[in-house]
């Protein structure tokens, strides 16, 4: 039991002496140690950014798809795990036939389903993205339009503020009725009570289309939440036929009952959907089933990408620091020679030298790490107050950053380590400082 606690008073004795004697050479070398810590401090705040703003990315992904219910899951003629960064010539998805309305009617038919909804995107043929609304002289461009059943509130968060929903009677009829985001309604109508108001929209190669406006809905908070403040929904039967919209990249969103296993479910929209369509038992799918968890593999498999290039920018920041490392650690293995030689004198072993010298370059290191770790957290919510993207930083993106700098300050501080311990007491004394 003494000896233990004789060996860890040593231990604790010379982590206290190599941080203290690294303190005193970053003072005694302030330009040397400072462009040391920035080069550890870029790596180390470039993988804090990288990993908050990611981490918030997905967490607001998380939360949208929580919010639109985690049992919901769409069919769709895109195979999203055929889906490629690089995409070189056309997918083996591409000539798949479209999900129709019928479809989803038939689907909704189903025992084991509460709902099936049917969503198409809008977009202005001659505009740059969304579509457009207009009121008098008021012109709202870019505006995030869905054609949709009348069941969208079922996946779709948000909370009306006024009116209402429009009915399956208005979607049967194919009626020109549209709900708007409070923001949208700001933008067309100011003060006014938009409910019951006319617009003019622009979706499609139907030209202008009026509709009224019969609800005024909040959307959840959420990452995509600034860029669809602007929003509008209209029954997917009127863009089909009055705005001439095509259907063929809509997706169908399928509400099991509650209380039902999902894999039942699937297996009833998949025997449903092969039976309408007449494949044969050898025959492959031509739909996709895609559940919330895919979504987020899908995600994480892109986000690999942007780990990487992460990795390498910081393996770059880390590398300089690491250079000036192996320098400052040499000079002061030099200027310490005769300290070296008394201490070995006086019965200090090699390991306890060599524990010392890598204490000293881990002190180094970690300072630079604490300094790119102040600058990550800065940087992540300054991105995060001026664009609407979210930041988190994980707690493991703090360990790595540290645990990092750590780490680089103990490899390239090996080399000059080594070199200390290495040294015969004689010839050490003997040096002139």
């Amino acid at each position: 039991m003494s000896n233990l606690v004789r060996t860890l008073g040593r231990f604790v004795y010379g982590v206290g002496e190599g941080v203290r004697i690294g303190l005193e050479s970053i003072r005694a070398n302030l330009f040397r140690s400072g462009l040391t810590i920035l080069g550890v401090a870029i790596g180390v705040g470039v993988v804090v950014i990288m990993a908050a703003l990611i981490t918030g990315i997905r967490g607001s992904i998380q939360e949208g798809i929580e919010g639109a219910g985690p049992r919901n899951f769409w069919v769709t003629r895109v195979d999203l795990s055929d889906v490629q960064l690089v995409q070189t010539g056309l997918p083996a998805w591409w000539d798949r036939p479209p999900i129709t309305a019928e479809e989803a009617r038939r689907v909704r038919e189903l025992p084991l389903v509460r709902d099936a909804v049917v969503s198409i995107g809008l977009q202005d043929p001659g505009g740059e993205g969304g579509i457009t609304l207009e009121v008098g002289g008021t012109r709202v461009m870019g505006v995030t339009g869905f054609a949709e059943s009348s069941s969208w509130p079922e996946y779709r968060q948000g909370t009306f503020l006024k009116g209402r929903n429009f009915h399956p009677a208005e979607v049967d009829e194919r009626r020109g009725v549209v709900v708007i985001s409070r923001r949208l309604a700001q933008d067309l109508f100011g003060e006014q009570d938009p409910v019951g108001r006319r617009v003019r929209a622009t979706a499609g190669p139907g030209g202008v289309v009026p509709l009224t406006v019969v609800g005024v809905m909040e959307p959840a908070e959420n990452l995509f939440a600034e860029q669809s403040g602007h929003m509008a929904i209209v029954p997917y039967t009127t863009a089909l036929r009055r705005m001439k919209v095509s259907g063929d990249w809509g997706e169908m969103i399928v509400v099991p009952r509650d209380g039902v296993s999902l894999e039942r479910v699937e297996d009833q929209v998949i025997g449903l959907l092969r039976t309408l369509r007449g494949l044969a038992p050898a025959e492959s799918n031509d739909f996709s089933l895609l559940r919330s968890t895919q979504l987020m593999e899908l995600f994480d498999r892109f986000t690999a990408v942007f780990f990487i290039v992460m990795l390498a920018l910081s393996s770059v920041g880390l590398l300089v620091g690491g250079v000036g490392v192996v320098g400052i650690m040499l000079i002061s293995v030099t200027e310490r020679t005769r300290e070296i030689g008394i201490r070995k004198s006086l019965g200090a072993t090699r390991g306890e030298i060599l524990w010392q010298f890598l204490v000293e370059a881990a002190v180094l290191t970690l300072l630079g790490g604490a300094v790119g770790l102040g600058l990550g957290v800065g940087g992540a919510t300054l991105t995060a107050s001026l664009l609407p993207i979210p930041a988190a930083i994980p707690l493991w993106a703090v360990a790595a950053a540290l645990g990092m700098a750590a780490i680089t300050g103990m490899l390239f501080g090996l080399l000059p380590a080594v070199r200390a311990a290495r040294m015969e007491p004689v010839e050490a004394l003997r040096h002139e400082s």
